[in-house]
């Protein structure tokens, strides 16, 4: 700092309010300090900083899984309110694994970030409690924690499921399979509930082979529609439980001779362009991660309420694909 002032004739509390941000200094004192650091190609350090304000200035972001279209938003919406904050984000993938969702938490922490925001792997948070505890704010998001109180943001994924089907239902339908993901995920059970429920309000009965959830491999989600599509009382619909499966759906059905309608939970890149397109269900990704990370930052600047549980609606966008009739 002295360096710095002497170069750009200025004081040490001068250099001190321009590095830290602080009012009280002019444009053109402002800049001349700037030249000088760049000048003498000094950076500021970040340990020493925390150190002296007990803070890290970042936040840590645990999703599903960051290779997946449907989290791109939602992380470029958390990066977005924690830039505004001046805060940086450091995100990784628990890959739906329980034991690696807490390595990955706990390291994020060991790191000293000020918050997390957390897309829960696991039914048991309990390991968190020392964290939150010692100051450490945390958010979940599309999944509710397991076993402790904690803000949350989700989708309403059963209104948007019973929705979609019966969507499919007005337009004919009674022979309605669900492929989805595995039931024990919180947004996939409320999915498949939201299917049954809208079966039952229809009076329809449901085939046990009309309902598939597991994991969303394509060869599962595959071998599941061709047992269904060939199977007795073959199905004239399907729903798909999230993007992954539409996609596979979308495959499976070019390569039959006859018109099965689909209605997919998740919208998908390029849904709108596809023969025919493709209903769905959507959600806001990005308004779920903006709505995390604005009760994060609540919380980091003081908000000591209960915690708080905000629930965002669906839309359906009919496209085409879940408005064709039964075949006959």
């Amino acid at each position: 700092m002295k360096d710095v002032a002497a170069l750009a004739g200025v004081g040490l509390k001068t250099v001190s309010r321009v590095v830290n941000g602080e009012a009280g200094v002019s444009p053109d004192t402002e800049r001349r300090v700037q030249e000088a650091i760049t000048a003498l190609g000094f950076r500021r350090n970040d340990s020493a900083r925390i150190l002296r304000k007990g803070r890290t200035a970042s936040i840590g972001l645990v999703l599903e899984d960051l290779a997946d279209p449907f989290y791109a938003p939602l992380s470029r919406a958390v990066e977005e309110v924690a830039r505004a904050h001046g805060a940086l984000l450091i995100n990784g993938s628990s890959a739906e694994d329980p034991a690696r969702e807490q390595e990955l938490v706990l390291a994020l922490c060991a790191r000293r970030v000020d918050g997390l925001i957390i897309v829960p792997a696991s039914d048991d948070h309990r390991y968190l409690e020392p964290e939150i505890a010692a100051g450490v704010a945390t958010v979940f998001v599309d999944r509710p924690p397991g076993r402790i109180d904690a803000d949350l943001v989700l989708t309403d994924s059963f209104a948007g499921a019973r929705d979609g089907v019966a969507h499919l239902i007005a337009h004919g339908h009674r022979h309605i399979g669900f492929i989805g993901d595995r039931p024990r995920i919180h947004t996939a059970g409320e999915r498949l509930r939201g299917y049954e429920t809208a079966m039952a309000d229809a009076g329809l009965g449901i085939h046990e082979h009309w309902l598939a959830p597991g994991p969303t491999d394509p060869e599962r989600v595959r071998a599941d529609a061709e047992r269904m599509l060939h199977g007795p009382e073959p199905v004239t619909a399907l729903f798909a439980g999230n993007n992954r499966v539409t996609v596979t759906l979308v495959r499976v059905l070019a390569e039959l001779d006859r018109p099965v309608a689909l209605v997919g939970f998740d919208d998908f890149e390029l849904a709108d362009l596809l023969s025919p397109p493709v209903t769905v269900v959507a959600q806001d990704p990005a308004r779920l991660g903006r709505g995390a990370a604005d009760l994060l930052f609540r919380r980091l600047d003081g908000a000591d309420d209960a915690p708080r549980r905000m629930t965002q609606p669906t839309r359906l966008i009919a496209r085409g694909s879940g408005e064709l009739p039964p075949y006959t």
